[in-house]
């Protein structure tokens, strides 16, 4: 099936945010990817803010999805906590640096409601992951240790952190379903 022409600048232009920066890519670059002219993303994105609020808003509203999904699919924190880490994954494959950290690494480049948007990510991310790992320490599936909000915010850290590191170096991604083990039953 064929993308439309707003749906094809959204996943290229999310596919440069990922690999260039926000900053490093232009609507040139994006015309000769898509192979459009420049006047017909202005007729579909008016700004390079307008078209990067769009990419933000529509991967919230995937991952919120992807949420939803984890829930319905997998009982129990840990089992939670593994399928996030397989899904934060799979948003690595590619070559491609997750777009929470992508923007986070740009910050004060990024126009106000960029930045604003890219905040909201990460509040929506740590604020699942707390809960899953609240409900998980009520269930006595792991011990409380450092709270929820700590272990949520190490779990995150770790994961972008670590893509980062694979994205420099193409080493490979070292993490595996034992780092979710390691963050729960810490102390």
């Amino acid at each position: 099936m064929a993308l439309g022409t707003r749906d094809a600048l959204v996943q290229t232009a999310e596919a440069l945010m990922r690999t260039k920066g926000y900053a490093a890519f232009s609507y040139a670059d994006l015309a000769e990817t898509v192979g459009i002219r420049k006047p017909s993303i202005h007729h579909h994105f008016p700004t390079k803010e307008d078209l990067g609020t769009a990419i933000v808003e529509e991967y919230i509203e995937r991952v919120r999805d992807d949420f939803a999904q984890i829930e319905q699919q997998h009982e129990g924190a840990v089992a939670r906590l593994k399928a996030f880490l397989r899904l934060f994954r799979a948003s690595s494959d590619g070559g491609m640096l997750p777009l929470c950290g992508a923007l986070a690494a740009e910050m004060s480049a990024l126009p106000l409601g960029l930045q604003q948007l890219t905040h909201r990510f990460f509040d929506m991310q740590l604020k699942w992951l707390e809960a899953v790992m609240e409900r998980g320490m009520e269930r006595g599936e792991f011990p409380r240790g450092s709270g929820p909000k700590q272990k949520a915010f190490v779990l995150l850290s770790l994961l972008e952190g670590s893509s980062f590191i694979n994205w420099a170096t193409k080493a490979g991604d070292p993490t595996d379903d034992r780092i979710v083990q390691l963050i729960v039953q810490e102390a």
